[in-house]
């Protein structure tokens, strides 16, 4: 992954920064997650480099005023949550203040006049309940919590968008989460599609606010969607994943990030669970990985069962996620 790394931006495969840009802040994260875990700083000096170019003002949206507040909701939390990673792997306070400060910048977007709530996506047409950037405000908020002792505040925002999330209908009748919500006034179920990603960042959510809480209930929630997600023949094909779109020239720029993200949110539940039920799984998907997806320069295509056909920033950092769900 850090030979796709472009010390002058900060960013990976920068080519495109308008679509590197949010896939930037989940490499961050995926490798503070992977420096937290091994005990390894070797790549300490890229990650601060890259918040320190990346935190300023966005070309595309400068009234955001920088330190990653973009002109999406779910973009910004990207980067927040890479920045509890970073703050848990260094200890300084820098990051959990800009942690804080997005997550403040995310609730200037809840809704407050349609859909009984909920964060919008699209900051500058005030449009779109989209789950992920509910998820995503959940699994920041309650992360924040348990990192900063005595907090209140961001517990009961966690709170509060865990009981709208979960009355809002995205979660359907077979325990999947759909893109968003209708733009009109029902704001129902849009019956889109139920990207893996959209399966796993409410389970990083859920697992932050049943520790917060000490209630085991979250984590039986949070099983039922994850049981849901890989027995889905939408989503898992003889035991691996995939995206609903067949192919990466379907699913680009975005769709080849998305199934690393939901692995590494199923290895955090599994963590949590003492029976560890989906240890085999994500095993099974390395391994396979491993053999199949992998060139000779350790290079992962989009397709974990294989052939390899192209690398991109969503493939490898994907990959990543999915060697350290497996092994560490």
């Amino acid at each position: 992954m850090m030979a796709l790394y472009d010390n002058t931006t900060g960013l990976w495969d920068p080519d495109d920064p308008g679509q590197s840009w949010w896939q930037s802040g989940v490499a961050l994260w995926a490798l503070s997650e992977y420096m937290i875990k091994s005990g390894s700083h070797e790549y300490l000096a890229q990650a601060r480099n890259t918040v320190d170019i990346q935190r300023a003002p966005l070309e595309w949206w400068p009234e955001g005023g920088g330190d990653f507040r973009a002109d999406s909701t779910d973009d910004t939390g990207w980067w927040a949550l890479a920045m509890t990673s970073m703050y848990k792997l260094t200890g300084d306070e820098e990051y959990l203040d800009i942690a804080k400060e997005d997550e403040a910048y995310m609730f200037n977007y809840w809704n407050t006049t349609t859909c009984g709530g909920g964060l919008i996506w699209n900051i500058p047409n005030g449009t779109y309940h989209n789950a992920i950037s509910n998820e995503l405000y959940l699994e920041l908020t309650a992360t924040l919590h348990n990192l900063i002792p005595g907090d209140t505040l961001y517990l009961n925002h966690s709170l509060m968008e865990w009981e709208w999330f979960n009355s809002s209908g995205m979660i359907n009748g077979q325990n999947l989460v759909n893109d968003g919500l209708t733009d009109d006034a029902a704001c129902v179920n849009n019956g889109a599609t139920t990207w893996t990603y959209n399966q796993g960042v409410i389970l990083g959510g859920l697992v932050e606010l049943s520790i917060a809480l000490d209630d085991p209930t979250y984590l039986e929630t949070a099983r039922q969607i994850a049981d849901a997600a890989v027995s889905s023949p939408d989503l898992v094909q003889e035991g691996i994943i995939n995206e609903p779109c067949a192919s990466e020239e379907e699913c680009e720029p975005n769709g080849t990030a998305f199934k690393g993200i939901f692995i590494h949110e199923l290895a955090k539940l599994d963590a949590a669970l003492a029976d560890h039920p989906y240890q085999a799984f994500i095993s099974n998907n390395a391994e396979t990985a491993y053999e199949s997806a992998r060139n000779g320069s350790s290079f992962y295509g989009f397709l974990w069962q294989g052939p390899f056909d192209n690398v991109t920033i969503g493939s490898q950092e994907s990959a990543v996620e999915l060697l350290v769900a497996a092994y560490l």
